[in-house]
């Protein structure tokens, strides 16, 4: 976690981490579009949540709820700050 936190001082993404993690980067750095743009074209389960997210963020709800069903999970109940924190967690092998 505080690698992410870290690295956010930097203009670009760690080459080495993979795409859902440079998404979550950022979205982190207030570029919801070029974080949309890294998981638009991914499938995997991983992807899929973190393309969830975006969209809930981005308040497309339906979309949103696309995504989550794509990633086998449903739209959770609690915060934005949270679920980023989830899908940070989960990228990062917490």
């Amino acid at each position: 976690m505080k690698e992410f936190a870290d690295s956010l001082e930097s203009t670009l993404p760690p080459d080495t981490w993979p795409t859902e993690l440079k998404a979550l980067w950022w979205d982190a750095n207030g570029n919801w579009s070029r974080a949309h743009e890294s998981v638009d074209s991914l499938s995997s389960p991983k992807a899929a949540r973190v393309h969830a997210y975006l969209h809930r963020k981005e308040g497309d709800l339906w979309n949103a709820d696309y995504w989550y069903s794509r990633a086998g999970a449903n739209r959770p109940s609690h915060s934005l700050e949270e679920e980023f924190r989830w899908n940070l967690k989960e990228l990062l092998g917490f």
